[in-house]
């Protein structure tokens, strides 16, 4: 493995956010026996539920009690815990070079699933990677293996930015293609048709996913702090302009706080997290944050 690759997990956000863990919020349908509750019941772990006794059963997991009871017999059931899938998308469109310091956003966004992928598979749970602008630039299937997140660090490292975003169209992608119950996370940032990202939501919801956004934006785009006279050039198709910030500067504002308001209320309707990354603080801050807020509300 390369430096580049290395250099991608963060020590320190790795060590904070190793402590906090990334558990399932939604039941889950996983390949092996894992940490999270299952649809399916067995007879292991957790105790769920009763039902009559059918020829053929176990006579170990009847309930003596409830034949002592009742004179009839019942079979105890139990929740069986799986191992989850989950599924890391980037964004590699254009407008994820900018970067007004040091780290573009993609470089940022990067790390993050990085990390979010170290720490999903040293709790023995399964990653699949998605890297894509308009369409699916690369993709590893599933796994849970030390050599299976070498091989998504050396396919984050390699990636760049370029082209336009279908960010609706790889969600949907998704949905129709993982046949299992998962976690699918995204990061991008999301400057897309936010009605298409929303349905895209709502359908990866319908089939039973458990939806995480990691909007990724510069702090320049959040506070538009740009003064005299500047020329912004276009990405993803669209034509430079020259113009005077504090003319624009108000609407400009307001247009952006409407396009995140749509966007959190949506991800909030359909019960799914909504994260802005400003990539001027440091990520393990923003992980660290998020992590802890996501076992808060596991134990509500």
């Amino acid at each position: 493995m390369n430096t580049d690759s290395l250099n991608l997990l963060n020590a320190e956000t790795l060590a904070r956010a190793d402590k906090l863990g990334m558990a399932a919020r939604f039941i889950v349908e996983g390949y092996m026996a894992g940490e999270h509750k299952s649809p399916y019941r067995g007879f292991a772990i957790e105790f769920s539920q009763h039902r009559e006794y059918a020829p053929g059963d176990d006579v170990r997991h009847l309930d003596w009690k409830v034949l002592g009871k009742t004179d009839r017999y019942y079979i105890k059931q139990y929740e069986q815990e799986t191992n989850f899938v989950a599924h890391l998308l980037i964004d590699g469109s254009e407008s994820m070079k900018y970067g007004s310091g040091e780290t573009s956003k993609l470089d940022y966004a990067k790390m993050a699933i990085a990390c979010l992928a170290f720490l999903i598979i040293k709790q023995r749970d399964a990653v699949s990677l998605s890297l894509f602008d308009d369409g699916t630039r690369d993709q590893l299937p599933r796994g849970n293996t030390q050599n299976h997140l070498f091989n998504i660090l050396e396919q984050l490292s390699a990636f760049d930015a370029r082209g336009e975003t279908d960010l609706p169209g790889q969600l949907h992608n998704v949905a129709k293609q993982s046949q299992r119950k998962g976690l699918v996370i995204v990061a991008s940032d999301f400057f897309d048709d936010e009605e298409a990202v929303l349905d895209a939501v709502q359908h990866l919801r319908f089939v039973g996913h458990e939806v995480i956004a990691l909007q990724v934006v510069d702090n320049d785009e959040i506070n538009f702090p740009f003064s005299g006279l500047v020329e912004f050039e276009g990405m993803e198709n669209i034509p430079n302009i020259k113009t005077r910030p504090s003319e624009i500067r108000k609407s400009y504002l307001e247009q952006f706080k409407a396009f995140q308001d749509k966007l959190e209320q949506g991800f909030r309707r359909n019960s799914c997290h909504f994260v802005q990354c400003d990539t001027s603080r440091p990520l393990e801050d923003v992980l660290a944050s998020y992590l802890t807020f996501r076992r808060e509300m596991s134990t509500k």
